[in-house]
């Protein structure tokens, strides 16, 4: 696959050195935004060593496939929005033939039943995971996780059955932790940003000038002026946090592990993966159910069964003990040697169950998927529907206007980065689809 056409060039070692931080790159060719984006990761004075999967791309801040390793600082915006998105597939005892008799009807039937895109549970979903969060972390959990908790979410998020080499039926899932990992990350973000521009002067300049222009009301009633000028303060500093939108930070905002603010965002980080893992489950479980109901079966979602059962996310910073950092994966496969993974690839060819080198110049890392060469607004003005459908012929999936982003022709081709990381992981199952279901709401984006 020729990736020039997309705006992927050389890498540009020279400029990549000038850093002086060890690195690797496995990607043989690079936008230059991802570039200068891995580049600013590499200066952080905290950054110890920096690796780029092969389906490396432009991000927001680190590009995607990017990894790092960090000396007592963790810092959001190389985690990500999505804290704790992965993979999770599960092996079935259903046969390809048996999902391939009622494809249609079970595809139907997720669609009907799983909510996608925007949409979420009417009620609340019960959930108990024994993990400390702050107050902030539970409110959103009240607020929004709990009626996403078991959905799918819209983009490259996608439910996926298929088969293996042996014929055995596969459920795969890749998806987050929703709306709730979303506001964690962007809290975090916004405080860092807020510690580091302090809105102190501004604040007090604001307060200065409501006092000179009360001089009167404080001498005719002293209780009442403090009272309304309580009040005013903390109204004041809403609006000067409303001008720190997420949209506009556009610089590397690391936390200090040792600080309340970093420690906050350590536990509401675990939590939001251990979300992310269960809302994973939850689909699965559905999905399950749906197989016995269709298939007419009565076959258990034995989720304990480490041979049957795989999850592993590719969003999340993690403390190393060998190295004393914290490794930072954004859009990245955890790898360590022995660890079974499962990587993307896009909604024609299936998904790949790895198991980890252990490789330490990608810090234990792999891929997360094939990595974009389209960006969502250039896919659709570059692929036509008639090219998407005849690349999804034979697999039933969510094939129309709306999905044209996620078109197989979006992505760098899978077989070729699998190439590229051959000392990173050993695929020991392809798995090729038979249904791929994704989000097709007209407003996604």
């Amino acid at each position: 696959m020729s990736l020039q056409k997309y705006g992927f060039i050389d890498i540009n070692h020279d400029r990549l050195q000038e850093a002086k931080t060890p690195y690797k790159v496995y990607a043989e060719l690079l936008e230059d935004e991802a570039q200068e984006q891995f580049f600013n990761v590499l200066k952080e004075p905290y950054v110890t060593y920096g690796a780029l999967m092969p389906d490396a791309h432009t991000g927001y801040l680190m590009p995607i496939g990017g990894v790092c390793s960090a000396k007592d600082m963790i810092v959001p915006q190389f985690v990500g929005f999505d804290i704790g998105c992965g993979m999770c597939a599960y092996k079935t005892n259903w046969r390809k033939e048996d999902i391939e008799s009622r494809a249609k009807d079970i595809y139907e039937k997720i669609v009907s039943t799983i909510p996608l895109g925007f949409n979420r549970h009417k009620n609340h979903q019960s959930l108990k995971l024994d993990l400390p969060l702050t107050d902030f972390a539970n409110h959103m959990l009240q607020s929004i996780g709990l009626r996403q908790l078991g959905t799918l979410g819209g983009g490259n998020h996608f439910i996926e059955i298929g088969y293996g080499k042996d014929g055995k039926a596969w459920i795969v899932i890749h998806s987050g932790s929703r709306g709730f990992g979303h506001k964690i990350a962007s809290h975090y973000i916004l405080q860092a940003f807020l510690q580091k521009n302090p809105q102190e002067e501004k604040l007090e300049q604001i307060i200065k000038d409501w006092e000179s222009r009360n001089i009167k009301f404080k001498e005719a009633n002293p209780q009442g002026y403090e009272k309304a000028l309580a009040k005013y303060k903390i109204k004041q500093q809403a609006e000067l946090d409303k001008k720190a939108k997420i949209d506009n930070i556009k610089e590397i905002l690391p936390l200090d592990v040792n600080t309340p603010l970093g420690r906050d965002y350590i536990m509401d980080q675990k939590f939001a993966l251990e979300f992310a893992l269960e809302n994973r489950k939850r689909m699965i479980s559905v999905i399950n159910d749906i197989l016995n109901e269709v298939l007419d079966s009565d076959e258990a979602f034995e989720y304990e069964d480490e041979e049957r059962f795989i999850n592993r996310n590719h969003n999340h910073a993690e403390f190393n003990e060998k190295r004393g950092e914290w490794i930072h994966r954004k859009g990245a496969t955890h790898a360590e040697e022995g660890m079974r993974g499962v990587i993307p690839g896009n909604m024609r060819d299936g998904s790949f169950v790895v198991i980890g080198k252990g490789n330490r110049d990608s810090l234990e890392s792999s891929s997360h998927g094939a990595g974009r060469v389209y960006s969502r607004k250039q896919a659709k003005k570059n692929i036509t529907l008639e090219e998407f459908e005849i690349a999804m012929e034979g697999i039933v999936g969510t094939v129309d206007e709306n999905t044209i982003d996620e078109s197989p022709f979006a992505y760098k081709n899978i077989f070729e980065v699998m190439e590229l990381q051959k000392d990173l992981v050993e695929v020991v199952e392809h798995i090729k689809p038979i249904i791929n279901v994704k989000d097709s709401q007209k407003s996604r984006y």
